[in-house]
């Protein structure tokens, strides 16, 4: 019987170069946007032009593929392109189903843009099963989950919303940016596809921009032709560069991450503990409510984002956030650098977050330094 291999182990093979004839350890970058075609005009290589297909994206969404388990993947310019092709894929009428604690462009994407394509929508709190199944109805053809949700990290049981979609007939995606398959692997419950900012924690350095989507076996096949039509005809494609950044951070992707995700735990002990921290929202801990439920669907622990609320408003919230030292004042997560912000100020008028909440995405910095210094801003 052979033995399957090791996430790490695949990380590493999925990203080496392919057919390179130099001996080269390392991949090459292909900037190149067009391809030479051969006298009778065919094109020996099986490029054309880089908006449909490139060198480097090719080994991405092959890897891809891969370390999720999944029967394809496409690339793209960001995680918001891949989320505008999924709603791209559907047609006048249709109805979708979505968290009511999500990205909230998501949610301004849906409201903003879509409605005008006559696509409505449902928010509901996916911790609630029964919920789910009332925002049925016979127009539903997608099911969006968010687990760990943002900014709050309620979890969702996947298997089970995976479930009431085939039986509805929609399509069930969902947006696993918080945890990469290193810690959830959302096609082995039942999902169609999963979603990706690979932005965040693939990349990992903050300085590559990108999204994808990879597709099970169980996608319709006829979704998954529209989806990669649409990658094509949009052209909201990733760059060779940024695709060859994240082929790159996939190798190193879960040593950071687990780290990230050891110092989170420790971090959200501390801050759980202190008089001045109203609540913490972090699935690791017993306390979370569904904290059960996170362990089944992530049992290597559920990731390096936490969000805590501290005092009444706005104000004691940034105030708190002015005096840490470590921690970048910034929008995103995933890199090897720990942030924080505060979600509302950002998100304004289209927010339902907290007016006290303080999102962090921890980083690899040692943990007794980003403990010390929330102590010297909360004391």
């Amino acid at each position: 019987m052979k033995k399957q291999k090791h996430f790490e182990t695949i990380a590493i093979q999925a990203t080496e170069p392919k057919q390179d004839s130099t001996g080269s350890v390392a991949n090459a970058i292909y900037p190149s946007t067009t391809f030479r075609r051969e006298d009778d005009g065919s094109f020996k290589s099986g490029f054309i032009y880089s908006r449909k297909l490139n060198p480097n994206r090719q080994l991405l969404e092959s890897a891809l593929a891969e370390i999720e388990g999944g029967h394809m993947a496409l690339a793209f310019a960001s995680g918001m392109a891949a989320i505008n092709t999924v709603l791209q894929s559907l047609k006048a009428g249709d109805h979708v189903i979505v968290p009511d604690d999500a990205y909230y462009e998501l949610r301004r994407t849906l409201g903003e843009l879509f409605s005008h394509w006559q696509l409505s929508h449902t928010q509901v709190d996916m911790t609630d099963l029964a919920a789910v199944q009332a925002a049925v109805n016979e127009n539903t053809r997608l099911i969006w989950i968010e687990s760990p949700s943002n900014p709050l990290l309620k979890v969702s049981d996947i298997k089970a919303i995976a479930k009431i979609a085939l039986q509805t007939g929609a399509v069930c995606v969902v947006d696993n940016t918080w945890c990469t398959p290193v810690l959830q692997r959302p096609m082995e419950l039942g999902v169609d596809a999963v979603m990706y900012s690979t932005t965040k924690y693939f990349g990992g350095h903050s300085d590559s921009l990108s999204g994808a989507l990879v597709v099970g076996e169980s996608a319709p096949t006829a979704w998954v032709e529209q989806l990669a039509n649409i990658q094509n005809l949009s052209g909201a494609v990733p760059s060779a560069f940024d695709c060859w950044l994240i082929t790159r951070g996939i190798k190193t992707m879960k040593l950071r991450l687990m780290q990230q995700a050891k110092n989170a735990r420790q971090l959200a002990q501390y801050l759980e503990q202190h008089s001045r921290i109203k609540q913490v929202h972090f699935p690791d801990l017993p306390s979370h409510p569904q904290h059960e439920l996170a362990m089944l669907q992530m049992p290597k622990g559920s990731g390096a984002m936490l969000s805590i609320q501290v005092g009444e408003n706005q104000k004691e919230a940034m105030e708190l956030i002015a005096k840490l030292k470590l921690f970048t004042k910034a929008t995103s997560l995933g890199g090897v650098e720990s942030l924080v912000e505060h979600r509302r100020s950002v998100e304004k008028g289209a927010s339902t977050t907290p007016d006290n909440l303080i999102r962090i995405s921890v980083g690899i910095e040692h943990i007794d330094d980003l403990i010390a210094d929330w102590q010297n801003a909360l004391n």
